[in-house]
């Protein structure tokens, strides 16, 4: 049932879902081929629930655009729904509204959502916090709902681990012992500006009603939340207001939300939009095949006008509906130049949006066959795209620990310093356009050496020295651990890392645990409490980077990229350059090397903010002037002394 996707209508209203009012709810599907559409109409979102029946179904009628429209009178909220569809050629099909707002269990049935009745206490008050919007400011930790609280030792009450509401407890320590701090307790001490939550809308592959456990990259209903994430699968509210309650915690606590979405894909492609619009929304070879970059076998065709608006409108419902903070867009070089940017756009027009994070991974995860003038979103689109729309770096990322793919290839901290050259780019965040990149300023780079996908960073340095002795600290490898950090961090550019990242965060040699089990991803915060030194590292290298925003390449558009010092070896130096007038006031070394080494310092005097093992904002130890030792396999930061 192709259509001739140029021949469809395209509705321009802003209407498309159920529009609930206390006394009639309006019903609008942009259904074009349809010959007929009818509202079904439920009490309860499954059959086995008690209660449960059928309402009066209700016919749609034929309106502008390519739309179908019903108003239904009374009070609707708690109602759940589907669309019975009828083509002229006699099949039928059933969907979910693409636009409902909430759902029941397992997302069988859209519900008609009373927005307002499912807002937490005081939500019209939650604001973005002020470290969000200061983009020298900002770093991203990544983590899964479950993941963060699940671990039995999480201090989190029982029926709230594994869900948004563990998010919502404050004071949560090590087994309730009241010393080691976990969860949000652990977060507002870290010192990240924003945490970036794996996929939370709703997926299709986790029983909702029994649990399960998933990485949340399989889409089933795009504008709603995941249900096993709730405390109550089976109410559409319930997901809706405890979401929203995650979002406000983390605000309270000083710390932004992006938010995972996987727009690229759906899990099956017999969806719910195909259904609807047979042949519209998958994008497909010209002879009818449909395309793979996703792996998945089912990509998006944002190309596509109506795709395109709703990529849009979904993103637009996130960022009002649930105060989110930042966007990371899944494979995001499926997407085309124009759909990303006209997102950046809509983003831009709310107030504060400008302030609103967006970025995503530049690559396909195969090939696709984009329509005639649409340009992919990956690196070599950076100059088309909106300068605020960002993207991993996996050039840094490699060159730093050593590629994904080959598990005991190493990089630049453990083996092979020779990568050092695609360093020297990287601390100016490539903008001399080396690496097939051209950005137009320091924040459209994501600098990281981990994320959810392949290994964990101690994993991957445990690959390359050939050990699978996970739990035992290695005093070579917490050093190199350390190196990655310190230089991600004191790379121009936006620092993300997987949670976990700070405290040697293990999945024991398996990169790739997105079914689980819960068990090997949950993050162990006794394992957290043991590495209390390296996550110190971790918030002293925060501390130095927000006290010196130099570092970051954020500050200003004209920020100059940092000063390259002449070092001897595969050692790396440079003064990270400000864009007033003001003298110089840090130098950075890398050390790569096994053993120590000799290093010239620039004239005047230094003090230590960080020599490899230790890091803070303040700094300390002697005046060194003339040479200083570098500690092997370090990254060594250092102030100038403040001259009378």
């Amino acid at each position: 049932m192709n259509q001739n996707r140029k021949d469809l209508p395209v509705y321009t209203g802003n209407d498309l879902g159920a529009v609930y009012a206390r006394r009639s709810t309006t019903f609008t599907l942009w259904a074009p081929t349809a010959a007929s559409v009818t509202l079904r109409r439920y009490t309860t979102g499954t059959d086995t629930e008690p209660g449960a029946r059928e309402l009066d179904p209700v016919p749609l009628r034929r309106a502008e655009q390519g739309t179908w429209r019903a108003t239904v009178g009374g009070d609707l909220a708690g109602q759940y729904y589907v669309y019975d569809l009828t083509f002229a050629d006699g099949c039928t099909a059933t969907a979910v509204d693409p636009y409902a707002r909430a759902c029941g269990c397992n997302g069988q049935r859209g519900m008609v959502l009373d927005s307002a009745a499912a807002e937490p206490e005081n939500w019209a008050a939650d604001r973005r916090p002020a470290r969000a919007n200061d983009p020298a400011a900002r770093s991203v930790w990544e983590v899964h709902v479950a993941d963060f609280s699940a671990d039995e030792h999480s201090g989190i009450r029982p029926e709230w681990r594994g869900k948004f509401l563990a998010f919502t407890q404050e004071d949560s320590t090590l087994d309730c012992e009241g010393e080691h701090p976990t969860c949000l307790n652990y977060l507002r001490q870290l010192g990240v500006s924003h945490v970036q939550l794996q996929p939370i809308f709703d997926f299709a592959t986790v029983d909702e009603s029994t649990g399960g456990y998933n990485w949340g990259y399989d889409p089933l209903n795009y504008n709603l939340p995941e249900g096993s994430y709730a405390t109550d699968p089976y109410h559409g509210e319930v997901r809706v207001r405890e979401c929203r309650a995650m979002v406000a915690a983390l605000h309270k606590a000083g710390l932004g939300v992006i938010m995972d979405v996987v727009y690229n894909h759906t899990y099956y492609a017999d969806n719910w939009m195909e259904r609807i619009v047979p042949g519209y929304w998958l994008r497909r070879h010209p002879d009818g095949r449909l395309t793979n970059g996703s792996g998945c076998g089912c990509d998006l065709a944002s190309e596509h006008p109506m795709v395109r608006k709703y990529l849009v409108d979904s993103v637009i419902y996130w960022a009002t509906a649930y105060h989110i903070d930042g966007f990371r867009f899944d494979l995001m070089a499926l997407h085309d130049v124009d759909t990303m940017n006209a997102i950046r756009a809509a983003l831009d027009a709310l107030p504060g949006g400008k302030n609103i994070l967006m970025y995503g991974e530049p690559w396909q995860g195969g090939a696709t066959c984009m329509e005639a003038g649409a340009i992919p979103a990956d690196k070599n689109a950076l100059p088309q795209l909106d300068g605020r729309i960002g993207i991993f770096c996996d050039n840094t990322r490699d060159t730093i620990k050593g590629g994904v793919f080959d598990a005991r290839a190493p990089g630049y901290v453990n083996g092979a310093p020779g990568a050092g050259y695609t360093l020297l780019h990287a601390v100016g965040a490539y903008r001399d356009g080396t690496e097939g990149m051209q950005p137009r300023n320091s924040g459209q780079i994501v600098q990281y050496v981990s994320a959810h996908d392949n290994f964990t960073l101690w994993d991957k340095l445990k690959a390359v020295a050939g050990r699978r002795t996970y739990d035992i600290f290695d005093g070579d490898l917490l050093a190199q651990n350390r190196m990655c950090a310190a230089i991600c961090l004191t790379c121009q550019g936006l620092p993300f890392w997987q949670a976990g990242e700070e405290f040697a965060r293990t999945k024991h040699g398996d990169p790739n645990t997105y079914k689980g089990p819960l068990a090997e991803n949950a993050l162990d915060w006794t394992r957290a409490a043991r590495m209390g030194e390296l996550v110190e590292f971790y918030q002293g290298l925060l501390a130095i980077r927000r006290t010196w925003p130099e570092l970051t390449g954020l500050t200003d558009p004209a920020q100059p990229a940092p000063l390259l010092l002449a070092v001897p070896g595969w050692l790396i130096g440079f003064v990270p350059e400000r864009s007033d007038d003001a003298p110089n006031r840090l130098v950075v070394y890398y050390n790569p090397e096994r053993t120590a080494q000799w290093m010239n310092l620039p004239g005047g005097g230094w003090r230590t903010l960080c020599d490899g093992r230790h890091a803070q904002a303040t700094p300390f130890g002697p005046v060194r002037t003339g040479q200083m030792e570098l500690p092997a396999t370090s990254v060594v930061i250092l102030a100038a002394v403040k001259t009378e």
